[in-house]
């Protein structure tokens, strides 16, 4: 056998479907064999209490022709009548032995003189016992005897009588049975194996269906999806997964290629307005302070850059785990005070009126740097995005186990259809108008840091927005007063 053909069957019999067909043989094996061997118990055990039942017929047959004069055995029936005579050649032919109280032996038939007497010991014990028993003996021929001991009744005599019955036939019986049952095994293994086989590669399609798609997956048809099989089964939840997770792969490639474009132009812009100020300066500037104001605005673009650069990396590590958090209790109260200076700065510059409705204290465990800029992100998105002379509201209250932190505004609200993807990294919405600005211009990843934040003091987000009237964030955490060991578990 050649290394490849080695290496072929051994991928063969390592194969989910090979080993499943044999665990199919192997567990049908087994039950077959104890089938069997149960069946064949079932028939002995019904054979010897058939026996046992003619043993206690012919034992009335005994003492219905048995008389007993002086200790000396008569047998009374119609000679004349073939039955009578059939059943009393029967019953002194086969295994019989009749003794007295003593023990001495009064009768015995060939058969069971050659198969050995019954002690005095066991006679007396029976005699004493005033009861019959059953016992099997092996007989001259080899096989079993099924012995009946009981007591014969003659006056106020008491004797011993022992009937026995071969079990030759069921012995007999029972070997043709067990040779049939395991000479036809086989064919049943092999048909339970094709079987296997086929029901294996049947069960394993909707797998072999994801290994192929799975191995055809490229980005130019991440489109790809199966076809559940309907069966409502662990399969039908495997196929289900796969086209999900093929929704959000696909969904993420998309993303993933938009950023790319996003970042291309977000970096390239800076980068043409850089070298243009550069060059302006390099080839037209004439006095030291045409070469500072052309460096000056250089500097502003490079800082740009870096904000940029800044805020993709943060994201990156907050969403891998890199960027740990300092749990304190936080009053958001003096936090939403220490921040309003910025916010009507901006809603100055915006003409809106930012307004709050806050609590006497608001406690919470988290960050307070990302607290801070969860609220900074959420009230500056509000005021960007409103109407020029609107409200825009931060309010605080306490709901049972949790604080809600609202911030509405009545802007330009986000369509219906963006509403699920507006928490996504590099998702914009593109038909809410005015672009934000800041570090995250333009690049979706301001409300990214709002859901990981969130997140990250097992809290929750949600928003309610109506396109031309508004939209409101409303964020729950957990209050203040749970315990700092399960926060620091986060």
């Amino acid at each position: 056998m050649t290394a490849v053909g080695r290496g072929g069957w051994r991928a063969f019999t390592r194969s989910l479907r090979f080993r499943l067909t044999v665990s199919y043989v192997v567990l049908f094996t087994l039950a077959l064999v104890a089938l069997g061997i149960g069946f064949r118990s079932l028939l002995s055990g019904a054979a010897q209490r058939q026996t046992e039942l003619t043993l206690e017929e012919e034992f009335g047959e005994v003492k219905g022709f048995l008389r007993l004069e002086r200790d000396q055995p008569l047998w009374f029936f119609d000679r004349q009548d073939q039955d009578e005579s059939a059943i009393v050649a029967r019953l002194r032919n086969g295994a019989f032995l009749l003794t007295d109280a003593a023990g001495k032996v009064l009768e015995a038939s060939p058969v069971y003189r050659r198969m050995g007497l019954e002690s005095q010991r066991e006679i007396l014990e029976v005699l004493a016992s005033n009861r019959p028993r059953m016992k099997l003996r092996q007989g001259p021929e080899g096989h079993d005897y099924v012995i009946r001991e009981g007591i014969l009744l003659d006056g106020t005599r008491r004797y011993f009588v022992a009937l026995g019955r071969s079990l030759q036939d069921s012995d007999e019986l029972l070997s043709q049975f067990t040779k049939a049952y395991f000479l036809l095994m086989p064919l049943g293994l092999v048909v339970m194996a094709w079987a296997g086989w086929w029901f294996a590669g049947r069960a394993l399609a909707p797998v072999v269906q994801i290994a192929n798609a799975a191995r055809a997956i490229g980005s130019s048809n991440l489109a790809l999806r199966l076809t559940p099989p309907g069966s409502n089964d662990e399969l039908h939840n495997l196929v289900a997964t796969f086209n999900g997770m093929m929704d959000r792969l696909e969904q993420s490639f998309n993303q993933v290629s938009q950023f790319s474009t996003d970042v291309s132009h977000e970096l390239r812009t800076p980068l043409t307005v850089i070298r243009g100020h550069l060059e302006v300066a390099l080839m037209t500037a004439k006095t030291p302070e045409q070469y500072q104001e052309s460096i000056i605005t250089a500097l502003q673009d490079v800082d740009r850059l870096s904000q940029i650069v800044r805020a993709l990396l943060q994201l990156s590590q907050a969403e891998t785990g890199q960027l740990s958090l300092q749990h304190h209790l936080v009053d958001l109260v003096p936090l939403v005070g220490d921040l309003r200076e910025q916010f009507d700065m901006a809603g100055d510059e915006h003409q809106i009126r930012f307004e709050t409705r806050l609590p006497a204290h608001a406690w919470v465990l988290g960050d307070r740097v990302q607290l801070e800029r969860l609220i900074t992100n959420l009230a500056m998105n509000a005021i960007k995005y409103s109407y020029p002379g609107g409200p825009v509201t931060l309010s605080v209250e306490s709901s049972g186990e949790t604080l809600e932190m609202a911030v509405s505004d009545e802007g330009r609200g986000i369509p219906a259809a963006d509403l699920p993807y507006i928490f996504d990294r590099f998702y914009r919405v593109r038909s809410a108008g005015a672009e934000p600005d800041g570090p995250e211009k333009g690049l979706g990843l301001g409300l990214s840091f709002v859901a990981w934040i969130v997140k990250a003091h097992r809290g929750s987000i949600r928003v309610e927005s109506t396109v031309g009237q508004g939209s409101r964030f409303i964020v729950a955490l957990p209050r203040g007063e749970e315990s700092l060991e399960s926060s620091n578990e986060l």
